[in-house]
């Protein structure tokens, strides 16, 4: 089932709804519930009956007010010297200093994973700070690369094309298949970028 939502904060209700029912018992044959910038996909029904059963659950669900589960919290240390750190800045009319405390300053969550294996796309900048994606993409992005589109933040898990704007760059390995869990970033994480000189990013 593929359950439609207004936008990210309630994709972000309902799929702690639904996990929570999950874990809960109510509804314990759902295997998968994946989120997306507005929908979320249900897996694991059984039968027409569980499908009809779930349907009219949403039909009567409303987003309620107050906090999300808390998620834990990854921390990102980040060398902002990315090739689009002085463009986005002057988007924002600040220097490129006061264009990293910006992007320091919140604190985000993963909204939904998708693109690449580990990549997750991250709420919590404010709207005023949104910024176009290039014009024109490249055709290799480095792994590790911090960087802005629209309303999200994300990190490049691997070399790869994309038309993000560059912040900066990270050497934490966002994904790793020969690690449990491969992903750092999963719906419901929380994540801090603090700003580090390179010298402090390799200790």
């Amino acid at each position: 089932m593929l359950a439609e939502a207004a936008g990210p904060a309630e994709v972000g209700a309902l799929y702690t709804w639904l996990t929570a029912r999950r874990t809960d018992g109510g509804l314990p044959e759902l295997t998968e519930i994946v989120p997306a910038a507005r929908t979320v996909l249900v897996d694991g029904l059984p039968d027409e009956a569980a499908l009809r059963t779930l349907a009219s659950l949403l039909a009567g669900w409303e987003p309620t007010a107050g906090a999300r589960p808390e998620g834990p919290l990854l921390e990102v240390p980040t060398v902002y010297d990315g090739a689009d750190l002085a463009e986005v800045a002057q988007l924002w009319g600040v220097s490129a200093e006061a264009a990293v405390r910006i992007h320091t300053e919140p604190e985000y969550r993963v909204a939904f994973c998708g693109f690449a294996p580990g990549f997750g796309y991250l709420t919590g900048l404010p709207e005023r700070y949104e910024v176009p994606r290039r014009a024109t993409p490249r055709s290799s992005v480095p792994a590790g690369s911090v960087a802005l589109a629209g309303p999200y933040t994300g990190v490049y898990p691997r070399s790869s094309p994309g038309g993000w704007q560059l912040l900066g760059r990270t050497a934490l390995a966002l994904w790793d298949p020969g690690r449990e869990p491969a992903a750092l970033l999963a719906p419901g994480v929380r994540v801090r970028f603090t700003a580090v000189r390179d010298a402090e990013e390799r200790r």
